[in-house]
């Protein structure tokens, strides 16, 4: 097995942007609160529902391509919340939010909401930071033979 067979291979893709996406999306829900009082700001979000959907395709596409193999690159392509160069690079593609009435200002802000989506983000991004760590671990522990 190559370097390559350990880096690509099983779950570490999907896990890899899974926190690729909840790191770019803090950033917007950070951007989100910052703004909470700005007149005519409007809230911008990645749908985490759309990406998991985006995931699916791109891990069925991969079994599709190699009859059930489970190593390989992912390929996200740009439908969905988070496209995928093929430099490796990655890039969130956000969405207005307009599920609020607007306030005097013109802003459409929802406090509870925002504060919801830091929690629910926080925690995707410490489970696949958690799963990145274990499968590294793994990896080191194979390389110096301790398996």
């Amino acid at each position: 097995m190559s370097i390559n067979g350990l880096t690509d291979g099983g779950a570490l893709p999907a896990i890899e942007a899974l926190a690729k996406f909840t790191a770019a999306r803090q950033r917007l829900i950070a951007n989100n609160v910052a703004n909470l009082d700005t007149p005519g700001f409007t809230p911008l979000d990645a749908d985490p529902v759309a990406f998991q959907a985006q995931m699916a395709r791109a891990i069925d596409g991969r079994r599709d391509q190699a009859a059930g193999a489970t190593s390989g690159p992912l390929v996200l392509g740009s439908r969905g919340p988070l496209s995928a160069g093929r430099d490796g690079s990655m890039a969130l593609n956000p969405a207005e939010l307009r599920e609020n009435l607007l306030f005097h200002d013109r802003n459409d802000r929802n406090l509870e909401r925002i504060m919801q989506d830091v929690s629910e983000n926080l925690l995707a991004f410490q489970a696949a930071t958690q799963l990145l760590r274990n499968r590294f671990r793994m990896i080191e522990m194979a390389i110096s033979e301790r398996i």
